[in-house]
């Protein structure tokens, strides 16, 4: 069909819309429809029930003669318009030329081009129509360059305020994107990265936002983005895709989760990219699989919320944060999913999930899956162990973390088993003494939600506020140290005259209170995430990024985890106050409804199996102590206390003994600690609440 047969057509289908609704009144009028009055059905199958069948007139023996009324068809709305529609519309009479013709019959390439403005656009495809369609499209998109781009946006069916700004790096966007799909819960924008199921990403070359194999080199470069426009309303991103790419199929990958928390995951193939959405229901997996499409093809990202964008951190070595995000949480989730019979075992059962992934390069295509784990919930005070044999906090971050202490202990006792092993080791020596990660080792945290505490206190579907935070009534409760609730969800601020905690009066029934994950990984960005046993052999080791799967917020986020101690002084030689990467994901997760389950589950690489804790007791169901309790990660430590040579010590200690004393020796970790305590009083945040000194108050039995 060339140029002159789509004018007619689009031209045909506007013909029957108007003369389909000129037959129809005014809503509410019955004058314009016969027979409203009566109950006759309305065009589209609505009105009276008793409309189906009604008698003509009385036959010669009494019978009621039949028939079936007539319905006038419901016009069908009118077809969209394509781009080469819309740039004849702007530029009419445009010639288009055939400029080569490659490949076997059977698989033909066509490139035809256009001239519009004294420029020339090429486009491939298939047949002339695609190839034709390929061209039109970027003439248009180039109008940003031109006077006349508001004509170009209308014509494409948007608007633009008149005071657009298209110098501008922000833009806020009105909440319209997925209103036909389901009811406000902004679950955030689309899409996962695919991974090869063995722990590691793709390795077909270069990186691209599409999860095919197809490298990016083979990929056409993306155009020129276009200036932020705001959405019209009903205009969803499946509606768009199909203007631009007419006749696509969505196909039904996969259907997971219980049945108040069902995950439907949808694909479409786009230009030969293969792209994933996931949702509650198939229609936002179908607009999320599109989304993605229209970011990853066209360039076009349909929020541009600053508060949704990913926060850089200037360290970070990796390139394109998002699809690092992106990559991260499929590789945590497709690990959990392995380790878990494909989500189908009893203890799949979770609200937040965490994992830790190590990159040691600058692709993620080498990305390894370190550790993951669940939980929500802390332990009941009277189950608080003075062994060191409980689990205190089962949050899935705080355990996540956990393991990670084991994995670097791991590679200690590699790199000090022979020199062989040391190149496999990710430690190295330090010129200061001790060790230090090697440079191209990064780790990056994924939590399926915000961490509890101040990231969360925020309402996700509240307008975004232009004014400075500080004008809100209420900031001084912004950036609050927040304690856990014992054996429950959430938090509550710390007391003002919050005493120290006792064994005794938590024994007898006071609240055992525990930092919240926000308070607690804010720590990690002062003294490492190694913590104070470890800090003895190796340098701080910090967090390159931390990514939520949901409930993302970059301003709430940024702020809990390090804006709000921005003053923090006097930090000891190679302590700092880090700032990883923030970002949320593409295809966000569905919020988790229902009651939490009371046990936590954590698995490290090398480990044959998960291990299941109930929250409440710190330990498993039989009772036995969690291999990431105190008491194994101080044997941990006291193994390779003994095979680290004295001089490589950043810590002098001559005979550990107790668990206590052991962490105390880490003078320079000690010291960044009392540097953060001191910056939460300073900025009026509230004083933090550590446990009661007798759970540390133990040494290893023989």
């Amino acid at each position: 069909m060339d140029l002159e047969d789509e004018e007619n057509l689009s031209s045909s289908s506007t013909e029957a819309k108007d003369s389909g609704s000129a037959g129809r009144g005014p809503p509410g009028d019955g004058s314009g429809t016969p027979g409203l009055a009566d109950g006759c059905p309305l065009p589209n199958g609505g009105g009276g029930s008793a409309g189906r069948k009604r008698p003509l007139d009385e036959g010669s023996n009494g019978h009621a003669k039949f028939r079936l009324k007539k319905r006038r068809r419901a016009p069908g709305p009118a077809l969209p318009k394509n781009a080469l529609m819309q740039l004849n519309e702007i530029k009419p009479g445009l010639q288009y030329s055939l400029l080569s013709q490659t490949g076997p019959v059977h698989a033909p390439l066509f490139v035809m081009s256009v001239e519009v403005n004294g420029q020339v656009f090429e486009g491939s495809g298939p047949t002339k129509k695609k190839a034709k369609l390929h061209a039109a499209e970027k003439a248009l998109r180039s109008f940003v360059q031109f006077p006349n781009a508001s004509e170009a946006h209308l014509a494409m069916g948007r608007s633009l305020s008149a005071n657009a700004d298209f110098t501008s790096d922000q833009a806020d966007f009105p909440d319209t994107l997925f209103n036909g799909f389901e009811t406000p819960d902004r679950s955030d924008v689309p899409f996962f990265m695919g991974s090869n199921g063995d722990d590691s990403f793709s390795s077909s070359g270069d990186l691209s936002l599409s999860a095919s194999p197809v490298p990016a080199s083979l990929v056409q470069p993306p155009l020129p983005a276009l200036p932020p426009f705001p959405l019209p309303s009903g205009k969803n991103p499946v509606m768009i895709l199909n203007e631009l790419r007419p006749g696509l199929k969505y196909d039904f990958l996969s259907e997971s989760g219980e049945s108040h928390a069902k995950n439907f995951v949808m694909s479409v193939v786009v230009d030969g990219q293969f792209f994933e959405g996931s949702g509650r229901n198939k229609k936002l997996a179908k607009a999320r699989a599109a989304q993605s499409a229209l970011a990853a093809v066209f360039n076009l990202h349909l929020d541009q919320t600053p508060s949704r964008q990913p926060i850089l951190s200037e360290g970070l070595q990796l390139h394109l944060p998002q699809v690092l995000a992106d990559a991260v949480a499929r590789l945590v989730l497709d690990k959990f999913g392995d380790l878990t019979d494909n989500f189908s075992s009893p203890h799949a059962r979770r609200k937040v999930l965490a994992g830790i992934v190590m990159t040691t390069g600058t692709d993620v295509k080498d990305a390894k899956v370190i550790c993951v784990s669940t939980g929500t919930k802390c332990i009941n005070g009277e189950y608080m162990s003075d062994r060191g044999l409980a689990l205190n906090d089962c949050h899935a971050e705080i355990i996540s973390r956990r393991s990670l202490l084991r994995f670097l202990y791991t590679q200690l006792e590699l790199y000090l088993n022979n020199k062989d092993d040391q190149k496999k080791s990710i430690f190295q020596k330090s010129e200061r003494g001790g060790f230090k990660l090697k440079d191209s080792v990064q780790f990056h945290l994924y939590i399926s939600t915000s961490p509890c505490g101040d990231a969360r206190i925020f309402s996700p579907h509240e307008p975004i506020l232009e004014e400075p935070a500080d004008r809100h009534p209420n900031r001084k409760a912004r950036g609050q140290l927040r304690t856990k609730i014992e054996s429950g969800e959430g938090t509550i601020p710390v007391r003002s005259n919050a005493s120290i905690q006792t064994w005794d009066g938590v024994l007898q029934g006071e609240r055992l209170l525990t930092m919240s994950c926000s308070d607690k990984m804010a720590r990690w960005n002062v003294v490492g995430i190694q913590g104070s046993l470890l800090s003895i052999f190796v340098e701080p080791i910090y967090f390159s990024s931390i990514i939520l799967g949901s409930l993302y917020h970059g301003d709430h986020l940024s702020r809990a985890m390090y804006q709000r101690i921005s003053n923090i002084e006097d930090l000891p030689a190679l302590y700092t106050l880090n700032k990883p990467l923030l970002s949320g994901i593409s295809n966000a997760e569905a919020r988790q409804p229902g009651k939490a389950p009371n046990f936590s589950v954590n698995w490290t690489v090398g480990d044959a199996a998960v291990e299941v804790i109930n929250a409440t007791t710190g330990k498993d169901e039989l009772g036995r102590a969690s291999r990431l309790c105190k008491h194994a990660l101080y044997c941990r430590w006291m193994r390779v206390h003994g095979k680290v040579p004295s001089h490589l010590l950043r810590s002098r200690i001559t005979k550990p003994n107790m668990y206590h004393e052991s962490k105390l020796v880490a003078k320079e970790y000690q010291a960044a600690k009392a540097c953060l305590f001191r910056a939460f009083v300073k900025a009026g945040l509230g004083a933090w609440v550590e446990k009661p000194t007798e759970q540390d108050q133990f040494s290893l039995t023989p």
